[in-house]
Order: C-alpha cells, then structure tokens, then sequence
C-alpha cells in the first residue's frame, strides 16, 4: 500500500446514481494506484432542503433533536449507494454512519462540534481491504442521541478523519477546479491557484468563499492535515492547502473573497462606561448570534456609537435583542441595514508590505465606492459596502493588485 486518502465527495457530487457513478470511478481509480481509501459524503443535490420541507409540513414545532435525526438520513442514504456501487463493480466496500465510525460530539443540535474520535471499526475494515465510505456531517453526543455538524459540516468530517487516520493527503471535491483568486462568476479572468496557505484559506472561507468549511481549515492547520480542493468532474489537480513555509511562492494579496450575507446595525448614543459593550455582544452571544466586525466611534460628550456586523440569517433574532438591550443601557436608539455586502483582500504577503490597505481604499474610491466599515489582521482587509456596489468592488480589486497575472 502507498498511504491512506481520504476523499470527501459534496452534494452536487453525488445528485444523481449517474453522478455516483462517477464518484465510485474515483474512488476506484485511488484504490488502484494502491492507496486505502476512506470516503465521505454528504446528502445527494437537495436532499437536505427536501427533507426540512417535509419536516415542516408536520407543523410548525420543529425539535432539533428529531430534525438531526431527520437530517442524517441523506447522508447515510449516499454512503448506502456508493458502497453498493463499489461492490457491483468488484470492489470491497462498506458504508458505515457518523457514529459506527467512532465520531462523538458536543454542544447543541444541529451545530455540534466533534470532541473525539474512535476510528477502531475504521481501521479494522481498512485492514480488511475495504473502502470505506463514512455518512459525513453527523455524530453522536454523550446522550447517545444522533447530531449533526452544521453547514460544511462533511469538510470538517473528512478532515478530522485524515487528522486521527493520519492520512497522506485529505481530497476535497467539489464543482469548482479548486482556489481562486476570485469567485469566476465575478470576475472572467480569475486564476486558479496551486497552493494557499492555512491562514489565507481560512480567512477566504470565513469572508465568504465558500469552498471549504472554516471549521474544517482549523483542523487541518491544527493537525497539519494536506488537504486539496479540487472538481468532481475533471482530472486536472486543484488547490493544494499548506503551511506557509512549505509553499513555493507567497504573494502579497493571494485573493478576493466577498460575501453578501451581511446585516449591519448600530446603537447610537451609547453611554461610554465600563461594562456596556460586555452587555451587548454578551447578549448576542447567549443567542449563538456570531458577530463580525466592530466599529466604536470616538467619544463624544461621554456618548459614542457602536456599529457591528453579523450574517443577515441572524437579523431577526440579533434585533429581538438589541431592542432590549439598547434601553437596558441606556443609548438613545438604534438602526440596521440589510442593503450592505464585504469585499476583502487577503494575502500573509500583507504582512511585510505596507500600504496595501492604502491601495485598497484608492481602488473603491476611484470607483466612487463608499467604505462603510473597515476592519483589518495580519493576512487580510476587508470593508463594508452597499450591495448594489460589490461585484464592482471584487473586479476592481482584482485588478489593481494584477490577481490575473501568475
């Protein structure tokens, strides 16, 4: 045997037993070259919207407990079909669930976390000359009870699988060729890169690049897992995700991520003592609302504002509570705008060239872009803008720091 690969395989990679079809040729063609072979895979197409869809005809109280339960059924329904593919054409294989694989988790319904894995049956079907095909995106927690990971929860699956396997590289695919510089939809001449760091991976999946699941970028740094983003449908390699140190060139901006689920609020007026932003975002996040960027403006007549940013799938609840919130400190009021998207640029070059975020701004303001909120790290800049100006924002951007050029 040459090593051990872990191929993780998403929806639109197996909608269809045709598509299956094509994945089992994958998988195949890994064992032949001498490889064993762990496969994940998520819910065939639409098969997770179908199921919420039924769900909610049998009313409108939907327990997270049952709808988990519900949930991992598509994945388990893939593994079930590939495994019986694989075994009519000759190849050994078994499907198993989340749980049969070992997987524990923690934390809530329908967003657990893993907290270990026992990959005992794993390793002994393996040893067996089996593939083994794994239902991703599920575990069990200490109630016994079924969970499910969470959106991308199939990326974070495969990853912590090749971390405990100590598999020689962790396949991602999916129905991109890999990395861009751009999202190709946006910009027609975006370039496909070979390689990108952990950290400018992992700043591209939360600033909307939607590839690979963050959660799953921070188990592959943490674990030092390879992992490699590349097309269901195509041979040619894709995106390589390594440590900094082991890429061949850095360049000061790597790409430009843009996301357009972005809600902003602000309170205004707020008393400026001790304790007060403990309060608000304290109450968000008893509320598993995530926020983002944070901006507090100078101190005016000990009054100032805060303005924050958080996904516009949370707007509703975020509101309920700082409706609340802005009388309990006692600020004069506030106001939310959905109209807002963040374009960013991100690159570990960054750190050793200054007056990249300059370039950035004269860029927008070339275009008559207005920046509603910045905020900056290491690696990355990003900044808030209306809507209607994003796509204008990615191409410019892209152009000015010559993304298109190798």
């Amino acid at each position: 045997m040459l090593g051990l690969i872990v191929q993780k395989f998403g929806g639109s990679s197996v909608a269809s037993m045709d598509k299956i079809k094509n994945v089992a040729a994958r998988v195949k063609a890994e064992r032949d070259r001498g490889n064993q072979v762990v496969v994940v895979v998520s819910a065939m197409g639409d098969t997770t919207d179908e199921l919420i869809e039924m769900a909610q005809k049998a009313g409108r109280n939907l327990s997270d407990r049952e709808m988990d339960a519900l949930l991992a059924t598509g994945e388990q329904q893939s593994a079930a079909l590939l495994a019986l593919t694989l075994q009519n054409s000759g190849y050994d294989a078994i499907s198993l669930t989340g749980w049969q694989a070992g997987i524990s988790t923690r934390g809530t319904y329908s967003r657990a976390q893993i907290s270990r894995i026992e990959p005992d049956r794993v390793v002994k079907e393996l040893d067996a000359g089996k593939v083994v095909v794994i239902a991703g995106f599920q575990g069990i927690n200490p109630d016994g009870d079924i969970t499910t990971l969470g959106r991308g929860g199939s990326d974070t699956t495969a990853v912590a699988l090749a971390a405990v396997l100590d598999a020689s590289m962790c396949d991602i695919f999916t129905d991109v060729n890999g990395v861009y510089t751009a999202d190709p939809r946006l910009v027609t001449n975006a370039r496909k890169l070979a390689q990108v760091s952990y950290d400018e991976m992992l700043e591209l999946a939360s600033l909307g690049a939607v590839v690979l699941q963050p959660r799953a970028v921070e188990l592959a740094k943490l674990y030092g897992v390879r992992v490699q983003v590349r097309s269901s449908f195509s041979l040619e390699k894709g995106t390589i995700i390594l440590e900094v140190e082991e890429m061949e060139t850095t360049g000061i901006i790597t790409g430009v991520a843009h996301d357009r689920n972005v809600a902003k609020l602000a309170l205004f007026d707020v008393p400026d003592r001790p304790g007060i932003a403990r309060t608000v975002f304290k109450s968000l996040a008893s509320q598993d609302i995530n926020v983002d960027m944070i901006v507090q403006s100078a101190n005016r007549n000990e009054h100032n504002d805060i303005s924050f940013t958080i996904t516009r799938n949370d707007l509703p609840r975020a509101l309920k509570v700082v409706e609340r919130v802005y009388q309990e400190i006692g600020a004069g009021g506030f106001t939310h705008g959905e109209n807002v998207a963040k374009v960013s640029i991100v690159g570990a070059g960054m750190q050793s060239n200054p007056g990249v975020a300059a370039d950035m701004f004269e860029a927008l303001a070339d275009e008559d872009i207005n920046i509603e909120m910045i905020s900056t790290s290491e690696i990355k800049v990003s900044c808030v803008v209306q809507s209607q100006d994003i796509e204008r924002a990615v191409q410019i951007l892209h152009q000015k720091f010559k993304l298109d050029q190798v």
